[in-house]
């Protein structure tokens, strides 16, 4: 656990050193800060705007329809009891009209939280498997997942728009343009490194949240089974319900995009072919070396996820 926390701030450190070292030497070539201060409002009010009416777009989308404790006695009393567990108000609860086999969590706030699962999660995950698959959601709720990766987002963000002001503007205006093309490309750089961190960050949050779902009360082997049949699920259908979800993934238990890369790997761990991970199976795992080729590796880099192999072995490292 403070491994995980110590390289969480770490790479918030690193974050926000990237952003002061460009402001210092932005304001020592040119001497009006007063440019990047606007672009940095800019970049401010933008993350507002998205903070404020995120999550409308999240259910316009997704197709949420929240619901009470009678359509839902099962998933309603799952929900609360976790949360009860967890010390969180009790969240809105949806079903998100969808097939994708899946759960997200959002809200500006653990006050403002919601949780959903999709049409396609109801008839496929085991009672236990479903409470394990909410308990991830809602620690991200409880860490204030949103919050963290929302402001984190902001800094590639203020990288990308410097970057393009000084290497397609920046030149037009001031007579030292060798200089201006020069901040240009490394406030790109800058842009490619730190979202490539942001990544990383999104990665660690969801290795936080299996951790909570296991603290709440859930066994590692039913979040790993779970995990195992929402990736077989989202295996199974069409590339045109996957684009469906496209720009939202982030906020799913799994990325949907990769399960058919995925599935591959993890049939190996069904060892009886049941369609689950059962306890028994999951300690092999924890005692094997898992070895990622080169190619998964750059899939992970550029992943909002970890590699499923290798979290369903994080996993098996939790005791029950």
């Amino acid at each position: 656990m403070w491994s995980l926390q110590l390289r969480m701030w770490l790479l918030v450190t690193i974050l926000f050193g990237f952003i002061y070292a460009l402001i210092v030497v932005v304001g020592r070539t040119f001497l009006h800060v007063g440019d990047f201060s606007f672009y940095l409002i800019i970049s401010l009010v933008l993350m507002f705007v998205q903070y404020m009416i995120g999550p409308k777009i999240v259910e316009w989308t997704m197709r949420v329809k929240y619901i009470k404790r009678q359509d839902n006695p099962r998933l309603f009393q799952m929900v609360e009891n976790l949360a009860n567990r967890a010390n969180i108000p009790t969240p809105k609860i949806g079903i998100a009209q969808i097939e994708i086999p899946n759960a997200f969590a959002f809200g500006r706030s653990i006050g403002d939280g919601r949780v959903c699962v999709t049409q396609g999660i109801l008839g496929l995950l085991s009672d236990e498997e479903l409470r394990a698959v909410l308990g991830h959601e809602l620690s991200h709720l409880k860490n204030r997942d949103v919050l963290t990766i929302t402001l984190l987002s902001v800094i590639p963000m203020i990288m990308y728009r410097i970057a393009w002001q000084f290497l397609f503007y920046g030149r037009r205006r001031d007579e030292r343009g060798g200089n201006t093309v020069l901040i240009g490309l490394a406030a790109f750089v800058f842009y490619f490194i730190t979202n490539l961190l942001v990544l990383y960050a999104s990665r660690i949050r969801e290795y936080f949240a299996d951790r909570g779902s296991v603290a709440l009360g859930n066994r590692p082997s039913a979040l790993a089974s779970s995990l195992y049949k929402l990736v077989y699920g989202s295996a199974r259908m069409s590339p045109e319900a996957l684009k469906e979800s496209e720009g939202l993934k982030a906020f799913f238990v799994n990325d949907p995009s990769q399960a058919r890369n995925e599935i591959r790997e993890l049939a190996q761990l069904d060892l009886d072919k049941s369609g689950t991970i059962d306890p028994a199976e999951l300690d092999i795992l924890r005692n094997k070396d898992i070895r990622l080729s080169l190619g998964d590796k750059l899939m992970e880099l550029l992943s909002t996820h970890p590699n499923m192999l290798k979290r369903i072995k994080r996993l098996s490292e939790h005791k029950a």
